[in-house]
């Protein structure tokens, strides 16, 4: 679990601006929590998600806003879209560091 953090904020950081955000491996996919999301504020990195259970956080369903870590996991993102995503606690913030649309 350790691992995965800083590996998932080099590829962050290494992915271009252009680029689509980097998808999650498979064989991560069960650490990710679904939801809908709601809202998103680009200019302040924000994305409110409507949510189910997020195990790793021990959270129960709701609604609230993330932080995204980097901003540019929100490009494409519309709200109404349903999406598996990534939540760690970061610097005492709720943050979002992957997030994919479900197909």
């Amino acid at each position: 679990m350790n691992r995965l953090i800083p590996l998932l904020a080099v590829l962050a950081l290494a992915t271009p601006l252009h680029a689509e955000p980097v998808a999650v491996p498979a064989a991560e996919a069960a650490a990710l929590s679904e939801g809908v999301v709601r809202k998103v504020d680009a200019a302040n990195a924000k994305v409110t998600l409507r949510h189910g259970p997020i195990a790793n956080l021990d959270m129960p369903p709701m609604t609230m806003v993330f932080r995204a870590q980097p901003a540019e996991l929100l490009d494409g993102l519309q709200a109404g879209d349903a999406v598996r995503f990534r939540a760690e606690r970061i610097d005492g913030a709720y943050t979002v560091t992957a997030i994919e649309p479900v197909r």
